[in-house]
């Protein structure tokens, strides 16, 4: 996806929810930029926060961010709270806050600036005319209204939907358990296939779900399909998954929701990623590679770094044991 562009105030203001994937509330958000990192990290943390300055301070020093913006979204005493111990755990981790504000009811205050140029009511601001948000809409960014809705987003249909679901899922498993050992030499084929539709813009049927869902239990099918995700998953691959982990069977859906959550935190979604990872790890909490992604995502280890052909297990698993936990993006 596009990098943004963050030059003021109003413009961090515009990014994070495309930064997040949602509009944040009672939130407070640091990103890193500049430095030997490529492009920025944004760390969301619920309010009141505690505890936490210095694991954040730590995961962005570890990435190689020299700087650092702090956005706090919620009541004036809420938010100075959180920022000072955070404003210093990044000052001595060697990530300077180049600026602090509290958004709230369409305003900004600046925390740093006691000057006359920040009146005491705020500064107004409008996302809808920023350039940043039109250059991440242009850049295939999405911003929903809250964080119930990104979740909302990966959990299963029901209705109707479910129904059709059901009995094509018993379809499936029936054939599954007819078909001869051979055929399994296919399977990879008919989930790269399905992709390829996918980017053309073909939604794939109850019956290629279903198949694709129990196909998907076999860890080579998953380990083969997660190692093509890698070479460049693209907003119709994100797009893919996501319709995969709707309308498969809850009880199969670990594996295309850790598929999802690779390929959105690969493109610089980590707010989807994070979703869809505890979508996997709610219906199997020791589900691996849901357990590895989501230490890559707490270890903020930039997306950039996870497209390099070395996304196997092994490799991301020596990647999050040296960093700290948080949730990047």
């Amino acid at each position: 996806m596009t990098s943004l562009v963050i030059r003021s105030a109003q413009d961090a203001i515009a990014a994070v929810p495309y930064l997040l994937g949602f509009h944040p509330s009672r939130s407070l958000v640091v990103i890193g930029f500049e430095g030997r990192s490529r492009g920025t990290c944004a760390i969301r943390l619920d309010l009141p926060s505690s505890g936490e300055a210095e694991r954040v301070a730590a995961v962005l020093s570890g990435n190689g961010f020299a700087r650092s913006l702090l956005l706090g979204y919620g009541p004036p005493g809420e938010v100075a709270e959180a920022a000072r111990p955070m404003r210093a755990a990044l000052a001595a981790a060697g990530v300077p806050v180049a600026e602090a504000i509290r958004v709230a009811d369409g305003r900004w205050w600046s925390l740093t600036c006691d000057d006359v140029c920040c009146p005491p009511e705020g500064t107004p601001y409008d996302i809808s005319a920023s350039a940043v948000a039109a250059q991440a809409t242009f850049g295939g960014h999405v911003a929903l209204a809250d964080r119930a809705e990104l979740v909302a987003s990966v959990q299963p249909l029901d209705g109707p939907a479910r129904a059709a679901m059901h009995h094509a899922t018993e379809r499936a498993e029936r054939r599954y358990l007819a078909r001869p050992p051979s055929a399994a030499e296919n399977d990879l084929a008919f989930v790269l296939t399905l992709l390829a539709r996918a980017r053309d813009g073909s939604r794939p049927t109850d019956d290629e779900v279903a198949w694709l869902g129990l196909l998907l239990t076999d860890l080579r099918v998953r380990d083969e399909t997660w190692s093509h995700t890698d070479e460049d998953p693209t907003a119709a691959d994100i797009a893919f998954w996501r319709d995969i982990v709707r309308r498969v069977d809850p009880a199969r859906a670990p594996a295309p929701a850790s598929l999802l959550a690779f390929a959105a935190y690969s493109t610089g979604d980590g707010g989807l990623a994070n979703v869809a990872l505890q979508r996997a790890l709610d219906a199997d909490p020791a589900y691996s590679m849901a357990v590895i992604l989501r230490e890559v995502v707490n270890a903020g280890i930039p997306p950039s770094r996870l497209r390099t052909g070395t996304s196997r297990p092994q490799h991301l698993g020596r990647a999050a044991d040296g960093g700290s936990r948080s949730a990047c993006g």
